[in-house]
């Protein structure tokens, strides 16, 4: 009778990998390949229960616990062997959409079959692929044994017990890890590259209660049973060795399907309510509901490579596969070092048979553990194809002992002990390999000493580093009562735990005394976190309800009782900038925020409408639909310039407004001047202050001239148009002052005929001879020489004739006075 085939199909908590393992079990002996080490040695341990250590086989790339009278063996993919057995089981099938090792699952479901039973184990969304691929496939779907519910987002001071804080990268891992140990007196720790004895004593800490929380990478995913009830997402993006990315729903449901256990529901979330780490609506649909997209497609390489020649198995291995569902694989790394390899002429010397082409395959099949990247694992595996093809072909034994030794300390940081433990399973795989080493057994059996030491190493500094038993049995000891404890807060700040100062409450922010963290107050910091949280509320509050004259604005900060509370950030035009809250104010509940929000932002309006209503004006002039456009793109950029502006770059934006529309400018307070368009009002210290901060919010905020200053020294702080003086000759004068000036030369003119004006106005505002000849100049008039007493004739109409044609950069100021007629 042919063998029959199963797929059973369904998302998490569904049972399927118990069903596999039973129906294995069932059998006179068996396989089962699995997606991960730690899953495999997991299953592995049951089993070992069930039928003794003596019938059951562990193989991995590392590890081989192999009896002579082995009948079942749990595996990864790639180990598993091609010994003829009553039943196979290939556990998460779905993975052969992964472009590096989908292949190798994809290989598995079309070539490894039981002589009596092969049951293949995966996602709902995998059905089409087995429709496809395995026709005869009898399709079993299987519900979920709970239900799963998304609880919305929470901080992770905030979370439940029982959560699992899933995190994409070892650095966001310890950093989730340390937050809790601080906030909650520690969590375990699960990450897919730590040993199997780290991993399981770390679990065993969370499953006793030792901890309540557990932190993770999406290892937990793949069938790791733990009691979870509530699964937390601290982002949902990853890095897949190629690019950054968001999750698929898949993926994410994989991870959310950890929390609730056989009959028990279960919740997931994340811990951010908006943003790129925001679940979006029709995602949390799909993962309550277990509606997927279906698979198209799975990766495929030839399982069957050519190995007459090295050419012969690179041409095998990229062969690509018949038309359907099966794509060609993207390169893998093995694949990728054997042509790195391939182009080495001593390589081509030395592969001359099958049978050392077959070796050289082997040595590339090396998996880079320690995630060194393309050239540098190239190297290392050249190096051991080396001693491979040469001699006796084993790896020297000195060799393979220094490289052991030197790994063989538990000195070190976790990141430091976790990069030793990388670096063991490369030796521990080449110990694995029956013919690398001159003694294989006693290789693997030092690799795996040094790696249980590692192991413990890792377990004790992860737990040093990340629970806090004083902590922890604290916070059960008070529970919900934190009042067993006293907490006060001085009126400095400081806070106090049973008068055992531990650190301040500036505003919203508190900060831990340095002193605090010692042995004997470090349980106190949780007590304090949960009563400051009354405080907190107290002065979100306070803050909400706050008069005009507690706020006010420094160098783009609103200030609060001498605490920052929020900042300006770029918004839609300069009068009309965000006003953000600054983080420490996120520790308050949502209602309170949005009344601190819509408190300061009313303030803010408020200000602004007093100290620069011109800048108000002028962007609502900007976006008026009725406006002309030399009206918009005056107001425009003269409210983009913080209401302070060189006529000539207006030039012809201001030569086309009509009367009505630069009567229109005047009422908002904007002087169309000789020189320069301003808003007088915009001069005086305390508008100049906003106005140079909402400048500083685009963009370096203008220096402020000293206050009441008139004239200042060419070059000195605020001789600047931007900041409200205009420079000529050795002195910069005030925009309002050079106006004046201006009017006052015109009003004594007398048509073209010479003229001497009266040159107190200048000296009365400390306007030196050269500077008054240098304005004199810029507004248009020409000195007559030969006269007595200094005399002008106005040179407008020459200034016209000279627009045809571009003027010179010492004359430019001239072209501004062609539609020059006083005030505007």
């Amino acid at each position: 009778m042919k063998a029959a085939v199963t797929a059973v199909l369904g998302p998490t908590n569904t049972g399927k990998t118990h069903l596999a393992v039973e129906r294995m079990c069932a059998h006179s002996s068996g396989i089962m390949g699995f997606p991960l080490r730690l899953l495999a040695r997991e299953v592995y341990d049951r089993v070992v229960k069930l039928k003794g250590a003596d019938h059951v086989a562990l193989v991995t790339g590392e590890e081989k616990i192999v009896p002579p009278n082995a009948r079942w063996h749990l595996c990864t993919v790639e180990s598993m062997p091609e010994t003829d057995v009553a039943f196979v089981g290939l556990d998460e099938a779905q993975l052969g959409t992964d472009p590096e090792r989908g292949h190798v699952f994809t290989d598995r479901l079309l070539r490894r079959r039981g002589r009596e039973e092969t049951m293949i184990l995966g996602s709902e969304a995998l059905r089409p692929m087995i429709r496809a691929l395995v026709p005869d496939a009898e399709i079993i779907g299987r519900p979920r044994f709970s239900k799963l519910t998304y609880a919305g987002a929470k901080k992770i001071s905030r979370l439940p017990k029982r959560s699992a804080i899933v995190a994409f990268s070892a650095e966001e891992v310890y950093a989730v890890a340390e937050m809790l140990r601080r906030l909650r007196g520690g969590a375990a720790v699960v990450m897919g590259a730590l040993s199997p004895r780290t991993r399981n004593a770390q679990v065993a800490m969370f499953q006793a209660g030792e901890v309540d929380y557990l932190v993770a990478t999406d290892a937990i995913g793949m069938g790791l049973n733990m009691d979870v009830a509530h699964v937390a997402f601290a982002g949902l993006h990853k890095f897949d060795g190629r690019r950054t990315r968001r999750l698929t729903v898949a993926e994410m449901a994989q991870i959310a399907g950890r929390a609730g256990r056989h009959q028990r529901d279960g919740t997931f979330g994340g811990v951010t309510e908006e943003g790129p780490g925001a679940f979006l609506p029709e995602e949390v649909f799909a993962i309550e509901e277990h509606r997927f997209p279906p698979i198209g497609n799975l990766y495929w390489r030839n399982g069957e490579p050519d190995f007459a020649s090295i050419d012969a198995l690179i041409a095998s291995l990229e062969r690509r596969p018949e038309p359907g569902v099966l794509l060609a694989a993207p390169q893998a790394t093995d694949l990728a070092v054997l042509k790195r390899l391939a182009d080495e002429t001593w390589v081509r010397d030395r592969v001359r048979s099958p049978a050392m082409v077959k070796r050289l395959w082997a040595a590339c099949g090396l998996p880079d553990f320690r995630k060194l990247g393309l050239d540098p694992h190239a190297r290392f595996v050249s190096r051991v194809f080396t001693y491979l093809s040469e001699g006796r072909g084993v790896v020297p034994n000195q060799w393979f002992a220094d490289e052991v030794a030197r790994l063989d300390t538990i000195s070190g940081d976790v990141e430091t002990i976790a990069g030793r433990i990388a670096a063991i399973r490369s030796w521990a795989y080449i110990a694995q390999r029956p013919d690398w080493l001159a003694d294989p057994a006693a290789g693997a059996d030092r690799a795996k000493a040094i790696e249980e030491r590692l192991s413990d190493g890792l377990h004790a500094s992860l737990t040093q580093r990340f629970v806090d038993k004083r902590t922890t049995a604290l916070i059960r000891q008070i529970g919900a009562d934190a009042s067993l404890l006293p907490v006060t807060i001085g009126p400095e700040g400081e806070v106090l735990v049973e008068d055992h100062p531990i650190g301040r409450l500036d505003g919203f922010r508190f900060t831990v005394d340095p002193a605090a963290r010692a042995a004997d107050r470090r349980l106190l910091l949780a007590a304090a976190e949960k009563r400051l949280v009354t405080e907190r509320g107290r002065r979100g509050e306070a803050l909400a309800a706050a008069e005009d004259a507690a706020l006010t604005l420094v160098d783009g900060m609103i200030v609060w009782n001498g605490h920052g509370v929020a900042k300006l950030m770029p918004g839609r035009s300069l009068a009309r900038p965000q006003l953000v809250l600054e983080r420490d104010l996120d520790c308050l509940v949502k209602p309170q925020r949005e009344a601190v929000q819509a408190r300061l932002v009313r303030w803010f309006d408020a200000m602004l409408r007093r100290h620069v209503p011109a800048l108000i004006a002028l962007a609502d002039m900007a976006r008026d639909p009725q406006a002309t456009p030399a009206l918009r793109v005056v107001a425009g950029e003269l409210e983009a310039a913080g209401g302070l502006a060189p006529r000539i770059a207006l030039r012809e934006a201001v030569d086309g407004l009509s009367p009505d529309e630069r009567k229109r400018l005047r009422k908002a307070g904007v002087t169309i001047g000789a020189l320069d368009l301003f808003d007088a009002r915009l001069l005086k210290p305390g508008a100049a202050r906003w106005r140079a901060a909402l400048l500083g919010v685009r963009g370096p905020a203008p220096v402020l001239p000293r206050e009441g200053a008139s004239v200042l020294a060419r070059g000195s702080p605020g001789a600047q148009v931007v900041s409200g003086f205009r420079p000529l000759g050795a002195q910069a004068v005030r925009l309002d002052l050079v106006e004046r000036i201006a009017r006052a030369a015109h009003d004594a003119r007398q048509g073209r005929k010479p003229f001497a004006p009266d040159p107190a106005l200048g000296i009365s505002m400390g306007v030196e001879p050269a500077t008054f000849e240098r304005l004199m100049a810029e507004l248009g008039f020409r000195s007559v020489r030969g006269s007595e007493a200094p005399t002008w004739i106005w040179q407008g109409r020459r200034t016209v004739r000279r627009e045809a044609r571009p003027a010179p950069p010492a004359t430019g100021a001239f072209a501004a006075l062609a539609g020059w007629s006083g005030h505007g």
